[in-house]
């Protein structure tokens, strides 16, 4: 609402934006009369050189102290005490401050009655003034990060990500804002990634210190065998790594990372042949290493993975649920993909929404599960604490008792859409959910009909109502394709219209059609 213009309104943003001033209305009032939408007054011409930056508004500890300093001659030193005894509500001190400040502003030819004034409105303001230099400074940084992300979205994006390759929590966060912005993530490679995340061919690569149990030494190692020539094949990986460097638990990670798509794309394949491959490799490596033959001389070139077992490919949701294990975030794909229209037009609540939802409210969420943890409480009953994530960003949700008895076995399921009815619970850390209803999402939200139809007595409409009726339905557009049937007096249809006419279908439309109409023209 701000639209800063100069620099100066960024470093009055960082002030602003904070509790005591958002609740005082000082927010709403500095944007306001920077917009010449109220009007800016001064009560002394003194303070006018050193409120007009801020346009009239006491915002700064450092204008409290000038303030003293103009009116009523407090040399520097009393003004900061000044602040300082304002900054602690100490009420003794505050009296013989309000007494020195009034005194010196009767003196400077400010009558005693209107110093008084301004004193109680700087004593307001002062319990919310923020320290203008560690404002401008943290208001530099806004200004830079800004402009880097507005102009290098790509390097600003991977530079976060690789400040937070240790924090899943976040990665997923500023992955989910990438998405939003239309920037594509690459999975991590074995033969392309580096490290750190990095800027590839107008998109970002995942680094491979992104993926869990993959450590600094094992990343390392993988580096420097890539340095003699690019892997050709899993087997040549193998062959030309240190295995007590890159374990059996690091290749799991990184197969369910998808970093060796580019040699072999089923990674079903890959962990059913991972045992037997580090089997027969470690048993070259110690023949060689003993001058005898490799137990692979002539069956294969290094290019050939022919010696991988058949798998049957993992379905979409294993695929994601792995994904999600390996790196934290949901990367080739998302469960809710498959349901991004009905949640758009049926599911009006994000998690993203639930900061600025009052205490308590009831909410409908599509979500899956990310994590759970099962507890139990001081009366001996069970319950459980769930990761959930949607589309828009994540929550946390308390399922308690019977609920969670009976929909126990749904919530283990990876990566299972469900639909979610809960209360909002508002904490000091941020919103959580209790949870009231949980139910598979393409159960629970029942399908649409394959059309509409809108059955209008011809006879009895009214050309107002006809206008009322094309603004309702232009609230409502949708996928679901609808036709108007404008009846004769024996109920007959004469007109359907038009044909490419898409709604919503929801109880709320039928009910401010039949509602506008006066009888049921549409049922669902």
């Amino acid at each position: 609402r701000l639209k800063p213009s100069v620099f100066d309104d960024v470093v009055a943003l960082v002030a602003l934006y904070r509790p005591g001033p958002m609740e005082s209305g000082m927010d709403d009032d500095y944007v306001r009369r920077k917009h010449g939408e109220a009007k800016v007054e001064y009560s002394l011409p003194q303070l006018e050189p050193i409120l007009k930056e801020t346009y009239g508004v006491i915002l700064y500890q450092e204008q409290v102290m000038q303030i003293a300093a103009a009116v009523s001659g407090f040399s520097l030193g009393e003004a900061d005490l000044l602040r300082r005894a304002m900054g602690k509500k100490d009420q003794a001190v505050m009296a013989a401050q309000r007494d020195r400040f009034v005194s010196g502003a009767k003196q400077n030819g400010v009558p005693a009655a209107r110093a008084g004034e301004l004193f109680k409105l700087i004593e307001k303001f002062a319990g919310y003034g923020f320290n203008k230099s560690h404002s401008a400074a943290y208001a530099l940084i806004a200004y830079q990060t800004a402009y880097l992300k507005a102009h290098y979205p790509l390097d600003f994006l991977a530079a976060v990500l690789n400040s937070e390759i240790n924090n899943t929590a976040a990665l997923a966060k500023h992955i989910m804002e990438a998405r939003d912005q239309g920037i594509e993530l690459l999975a991590p490679d074995i033969n392309r990634g580096q490290r750190d995340f990095t800027v590839e061919d107008g998109k970002v690569r995942f680094g491979l210190a992104g993926v869990k149990n993959v450590g600094l030494g094992a990343i390392q190692e993988i580096l420097e065998a890539r340095g003699a020539g690019r892997f050709e094949s899993f087997r040549d990986f193998l062959e030309r790594i240190s295995l007590n460097k890159v374990n059996r638990k690091v290749l799991e990670a990184l197969i369910q990372a998808g970093a060796f798509d580019s040699l072999q794309p089923r990674r079903a394949r890959l962990m059913a042949g991972l045992e037997d491959a580090l089997e027969k490799v470690n048993t070259q490596k110690r023949l060689q290493a003993t001058k005898q033959m490799s137990m692979f001389g002539g069956l294969a070139e290094p290019h050939e993975d022919d010696w991988l077992p058949e798998a049957p490919p993992w379905d979409k949701s294993l695929k994601l649920a792995r994904e999600k294990e390996a790196l934290g975030v949901y990367l080739s794909g998302h469960p809710l993909d498959a349901h991004r229209t009905l949640l758009k037009t049926r599911i009006k609540t994000t998690t993203a929404d639930l900061a600025e939802i009052p205490d308590f409210q009831e909410v409908i969420l599509g979500v899956v599960v990310t994590s759970l943890t099962e507890k139990v409480g001081r009366k001996g009953g069970r319950f459980a604490i769930l990761g959930v994530e949607d589309l828009a960003g994540s929550a946390e949700v308390l399922v308690f008792g019977d609920l969670f008895e009976k929909t126990a076995e749904l919530l283990r399921q990876p990566s299972l859409p469900l639909w979610l009815r809960a209360n909002v619970v508002q904490e000091e850390q941020g919103p959580k959910l209790r949870a009231l209803e949980i139910a598979p999402l393409v159960t629970a939200v029942p399908p649409w009909p394959a059309r509409l139809d809108l059955r209008i007595r011809a006879a009895a409409v009214s050309r107002g109502q006809l206008a009322a009726l094309k603004e309702i339905l232009t609230r409502h557009r949708g996928p679901v394709p609808a036709f108007l049937h404008f009846l004769d007096p024996r109920g007959e249809g004469v007109l359907a219209l038009p044909e490419d006419l898409f709604l919503t279908p929801s109880p709320e439309l039928a009910a401010e059609v039949n509602r506008l109409l006066g009888y049921p023209a549409l049922s669902l």
